[in-house]
């Protein structure tokens, strides 16, 4: 009887053995899952800081380059405003000089008008007339 009962204290005590070990493991997982989060979170800051500086020192390229090609150079914008007024000078001529040819044309294409019907047309409605009948 006490094999048993020894047995039995042993088998209690192995029981609460494994509870205790699967505490501390449960423990040790949210433990773990804690510290990934905070690591996620601390790699997501260190990304963000990364992203800003490189935007900021792309923002600067970009607006270096900006004024290297636009340029507050008044005489690159000067030059640029004297090409666009003698390009708009010249079509404007063209148009002057090429809108009476270009009436003529619209107005001879609108008058031209064939009277004549094809002989296959005439075929056809011939064909539809005695099928009516």
């Amino acid at each position: 009887e006490k094999i048993k009962h020894w047995a039995t204290m042993n088998s209690n005590q192995g029981i609460q053995e494994l509870m205790a070990a699967e505490t501390r493991a449960s423990q040790i997982v949210a433990e773990a899952r804690v510290g990934r989060g905070e690591r996620l979170k601390q790699a997501k800051e260190e990304a963000d800081t990364v992203i800003a500086s490189f935007r900021a020192e792309k923002e600067v390229e970009f607006n270096t380059a900006l004024l290297s090609v636009s340029g507050s150079d008044t005489q690159s914008s000067s030059a640029l405003k004297t090409q666009t007024e003698a390009e708009m000078t010249k079509m404007k001529a063209d148009f002057d000089a090429n809108a009476g040819k270009a009436l003529q044309v619209l107005l001879a294409k609108c008058c031209e008008v064939d009277l004549d019907v094809p002989a296959a047309r005439i075929r056809s409605a011939q064909k539809a007339a005695a099928a009516g009948n």
